[in-house]
């Protein structure tokens, strides 16, 4: 059994491969698959966005299709980045401007109102109508500079409190483990497990 994964993002396709691992099922890219498409995401939410991703790709490839959508949504900002969080500096922002925007934003900020929570819906459509949505949730704080080499995005500033780290500077083996997306992941499993 195939799953395509709808991203063009590597860091993502390899963290879904490393939790996804062990699995009874063949875990590829969009593009392992010829698609080179990108999908616009223009949902209001989270949710939104996944199952449009995965309808859009799976109709292209007839294959079961997963795909995420997550970002970083910040207490003191009423929710921003959010569903923007990827282009929250501009369409085709790097992570580093991204980053540099959410510290300006944050500049005068204490500590202790810097709050802010990494989200994560997954969303699986079969070519048979059926779907899967699940979301993890993962909290911690805004540092105020980036910190540590293993991860993207926004991982270098979200800070860990239980952990005294940042996103960046954990291992894999525990991010896969506590990160919002190892948690939607963990629960889509689940119910994959149920249907197979």
């Amino acid at each position: 059994m195939k799953i395509v994964v709808a991203t063009k993002n590597q860091g993502k396709i390899k963290e879904i491969k490393r939790i996804l691992d062990g699995m009874e099922v063949q875990v590829v890219s969009q593009y392992d698959m010829g698609i080179h498409k990108t999908v616009e995401e223009d949902g209001a939410t989270f949710e939104e966005n996944a199952l449009k991703k995965a309808k859009e790709i799976m109709e292209l490839t007839g294959e079961i299709t997963l795909a995420d959508d997550s970002g970083l949504v910040v207490d003191y900002l009423n929710g921003a980045p959010g569903v923007y969080s990827a282009r929250y500096a501009g369409e085709g922002a790097t992570d580093e401007e991204n980053n540099n925007k959410l510290l300006e934003a944050l500049k005068d900020v204490p500590f202790e109102k810097r709050m802010a929570r990494f989200v994560c819906v997954i969303a699986a459509v079969w070519p048979d109508g059926k779907r899967i949505i699940s979301r993890g949730e993962c909290s911690g704080m805004i540092h105020f500079k980036p910190a540590g080499k293993n991860g993207f995005g926004y991982d270098p500033l979200f800070f860990i409190p239980e952990y005294n780290k940042t996103m960046a500077e954990i291992d894999f083996e525990l991010k896969n483990k506590i990160s919002h997306r190892a948690k939607a992941l963990e629960l889509f499993k689940a119910e994959f497990n149920k249907t197979v």
